[in-house]
């Protein structure tokens, strides 16, 4: 008897990074919350990340969105994100495009106009303001994690590379910030081979020893993400800017700016009093692409002092198929995945 399950998907796409939404044929998971259905997917049934994100089903450098059932009573729906690094609490441009696939696809009743809904990430929830005409969503502005600095002025001696400095910013997962001028680099898209192979050996040589403790959410893993960041500009406009790139490990630089970057830049420059409540910043990509910023005012996580902030971008819908999963494919490792499929 042949053993094949399906999967249904929305392909999305956001400043260049796809985001695979899963809407149908997982099972229900347990948890009372979005983390806790997330924290049993990662220990129970991972195979389902390591199905979507490699080959010959995808690939490291997507992003997976798993539909679930909120447990907060204010959300309309919830989300597990996945990817190469493993299952973030939030991500910014996951966000954009789990807001935009929901509404676009009827999941959730888009009403035109500017419309408010909320979505329970591992992290709590995302309110989100979606702005919509022609049944399409033109923009999407997302509050999520309030970002705070866990520690400045750390440094590690990376080989081949000398001593690097940065500072550990948490937006949603913990960030390494980075100079990016003071390692010669301008962010430039023919720099990608390069920084990838400059956020691998920062990573694999940063990570022991960093903090994996976060005041509310405990143990979120070692540090996955490193932000480049480059020189602040004043345009014409007044509005200020800053090329950006964030190293995903391992092997990954993302096509977009990311949000949770941005979130983590903007407080970084909030705390250094470079930017204030109603202050944006827009991040620019390699490739070009691009997310802004805006600071809301300071709260705290905690005992630190921290700041909410909103990311606005655009994600575009690319693809809707169902995948055919064949368990006994020997390509498939089907250890920890035919539990959570559907029959």
């Amino acid at each position: 008897m042949r053993r094949e399950r399906s999967i249904e998907l929305i392909d999305t796409q956001s400043g260049g990074d796809v985001s695979r939404i899963v809407t149908s044929g997982i099972r229900a998971l347990p948890g009372a919350s979005v983390l806790e259905q997330a924290r049993w997917l990662q220990r129970e049934g991972d195979g389902l990340r390591r199905l979507l994100l490699s080959e010959p089903y995808g690939d490291p450098a997507m992003s997976v969105d798993l539909i679930v059932e909120p447990g907060h009573p204010e959300a309309e729906a919830g989300y597990i994100i996945m990817e190469a690094m493993g299952y973030p609490m939030y991500s910014g441009s996951n966000t954009l495009c789990v807001a935009t696939a929901l509404l676009e696809s009827g999941i959730i009743e888009m009403t035109g106009g500017e419309q408010r809904i909320v979505l329970e990430s591992p992290a709590g929830l995302a309110r989100i303001t979606a702005i919509t005409a022609d049944g399409r969503v033109e923009t999407v502005t997302t509050q999520g994690e309030p970002a705070y600095v866990a520690e400045r002025g750390l440094s590690v001696e990376v080989p081949d590379y000398g001593r690097v400095g940065f500072d550990l910013v948490w937006s949603g997962a913990y960030y390494a910030m980075i100079r990016a001028g003071e390692h010669d680099f301008e962010l430039t898209a023919d720099e990608q081979i390069a920084l990838t192979a400059f956020g691998d050996a920062f990573v694999r040589t940063a990570r022991p020893g960093l903090r994996q403790e976060h005041p509310s959410l405990g143990d979120v893993g070692p540090l996955p993400f490193v932000h480049f960041m480059g020189r602040v500009r004043t345009r014409e406009d007044g509005a200020v800017a800053s090329r950006s790139a964030t190293y995903v490990h391992p092997g990954v630089i993302c096509r977009s700016p990311t949000g949770t970057g941005t979130s983590a830049r903007l407080a970084l420059m909030a705390g250094d009093g470079e930017l204030g409540p109603g202050d944006t910043l827009e991040t620019i990509s390699p490739r070009g692409n691009r997310f802004v910023g805006t600071v809301l005012g300071p709260t705290t996580v905690g005992d630190y002092p921290a700041w909410d902030s909103t990311i606005t971008g655009s994600a575009r819908l690319m693809a809707r198929s169902r995948l055919t999963v064949d368990l006994d494919d020997p390509l498939v490792d089907a250890s920890d995945l035919e539990g959570v499929l559907s029959g």
